[in-house]
């Protein structure tokens, strides 16, 4: 079976180093950290006091008033991405048939900072429900993508997918096989995430799973280096256009690079520790190669996973290893999270566009922060460390896992 071609037409973000794709480009080949101390609440009493927020965001500038009221803070970042990235891609209601243009969104956690204002408030109450009749819609994962066809009049496949920090990566899988199959044109897909919050890093910091280096944010995360101490929660969002080539072609759109593929794999392992040889990393990445039709020699740069967690960065460089062998070292290897920290659901669609970037611009973005090397990861492998590097990028990977196992790999390619 021949499958469609499926090009990027149009990309949208919000991130921690700008509100643009191309503010946050920028801060990424020039190494900028998005780490600062947190100012959506008071963090004074807490283990971790800062994170990569999304700064200067302001939802009345591109939402009515009402309207933002009305959606969760990771909405609001969905809805202004998705603008973006349908602007980008110069779709209008003359050049396009709503019925064939779906919706598929990732969000790890959705709308937790509602769900936590509505419960606390409860709680200082005197027993009596007194609940805001949109505490609902705005806390549930899938209303983003709902919010997000409506906005559009996109009337064709619309739902959310979860799967931890791997959401938005199989967002854009499921995106991908939608187009391949004939059952959409175009999908707008990606993923979004606010949980900068007393809940969220509350929760993350019980789990011991977030670095406690708050007499240095900036420099706090530290994927690869030997004195790494858990990741940075970061937020944000990434909205991409999925189109199949030839309707592309047909409506003269702008084509940024060739979605060529994706794997989804499970570790099968621990709800989240990564498998220590980095299996479901492997099999991850031999899958979406095997889908993309293409061999390991031919990928030029992977954009890891890379959260700074000390098992975490071990157990996928194994994995690089393993399936790469010799060409390992050929590689270009870099973690962007060393710059916006981990936007969890978002961290995939977040990292496509670095990769996306990449193809575009022949620059492997850093990992920045690198102090001490690591004895346990292989010296010869080029992490890209600190500074950004040129070198003609073909083909891109990129790797995203989540809590329970689940790991997502997607493939972009320069377009020809």
């Amino acid at each position: 079976m021949e499958f469609k071609r499926i090009v990027v037409t149009g990309m949208g973000a919000l991130t921690p180093l700008g509100n643009t794709v191309d503010e946050y480009w920028n801060g990424l080949i020039n190494g900028v950290s998005g780490a600062a101390p947190i100012t959506l609440f008071d963090a004074s009493k807490f283990r971790t006091r800062f994170a990569c927020e999304v700064k200067n965001f302001d939802p009345t500038q591109f939402l009515d008033k009402k309207e933002a009221r009305k959606v969760d803070r990771f909405t609001q970042f969905a809805l202004v991405a998705s603008d973006q990235a349908v602007k980008d891609a110069g779709l209008t209601k003359e050049n396009m048939n709503p019925d064939r243009i779906g919706v598929v969104l990732g969000s790890g956690i959705g709308g937790l900072i509602t769900f936590q204002h509505e419960v606390m408030d409860f709680a200082k109450g005197d027993g009596t429900p007194r609940f805001n009749p949109f505490f609902i819609p705005k806390m549930i994962l899938d209303i983003a993508a709902g919010q997000i066809s409506m906005r559009h009049n996109l009337r064709g496949p619309n739902y959310s997918v979860v799967s931890a920090c791997a959401s938005s990566t199989n967002a854009m899988i499921d995106a991908i096989n939608l187009i391949r199959l004939g059952k959409a044109d175009i999908i707008v897909t990606g993923g979004s995430e606010a949980v900068i919050s007393e809940a969220g890093v509350g929760g993350f910091n019980a789990m011991k799973a977030m670095s406690e280096r708050n007499d240095d944010p900036t420099t706090a995360s530290r994927p690869y280096d030997k004195d790494r101490d858990g990741f940075v929660m970061g937020e944000g969002a990434g909205v991409l256009i999925f189109e199949e080539l030839e309707h592309a072609k047909k409506r003269g759109a702008r084509i940024y690079c060739e979605v060529i593929g994706g794997g989804a794999t499970a570790d099968a392992h621990h709800i989240t520790a990564p498998h220590p040889e980095g299996l479901g990393a492997k099999n991850v990445m031999i899958e979406a190669m095997k889908d993309a039709g293409i061999q390991p020699t031919d990928v030029d740069y992977i954009n890891t996973h890379g959260t700074s967690t000390p098992l975490g960065d071990i157990a996928e460089t194994k994995a690089i290893l393993e399936v790469f062998g010799a060409h390992a070292y050929e590689l270009n290897i870099s973690s962007t999270k060393s710059m916006t920290g981990h936007c969890l659901g978002a961290a995939g669609v977040i990292e496509a566009i670095a990769c996306i970037k990449s193809v575009i611009h022949n620059i492997v973005p850093p990992t920045i922060n690198h102090f001490t090397d690591d004895p346990e990861l292989d010296p010869k492998l080029n992490f890209t460390f600190n500074k950004a590097q040129e070198r003609t990028i073909n083909v891109a990977l990129s790797n995203t896992f989540g809590f329970g196992g689940h790991n997502a790999c997607v493939i972009v390619k320069k377009y020809s």
